[in-house]
């Protein structure tokens, strides 16, 4: 369930698959998994929240941030 606070701000980040996981800890290929990419460099739309921003900085070379919008 989402918080008030982000049901209200309404920003969403664009997030790039950019490196395999082939080869990577189990925990990193769970973050590829988890954020709903399927293939390489797909570009998926999540809310902007500290969840979605701690698993990108968790696997900073496998993902990346390509674009920020608010709704």
């Amino acid at each position: 369930m989402a918080s008030k606070k982000n049901e209200e701000s309404g920003k969403t980040i664009n997030i790039q698959y950019v490196r395999s996981a082939i080869g990577t800890p189990e925990k990193h290929r769970l973050i590829v998994k988890g954020l709903g990419f399927k293939r390489l460099n797909q570009v998926v739309t999540r809310e902007d929240t500290p969840a979605i921003r701690g698993m990108v900085a968790q696997a900073p070379h496998l993902v990346k941030i390509v674009g920020e919008q608010k709704k």
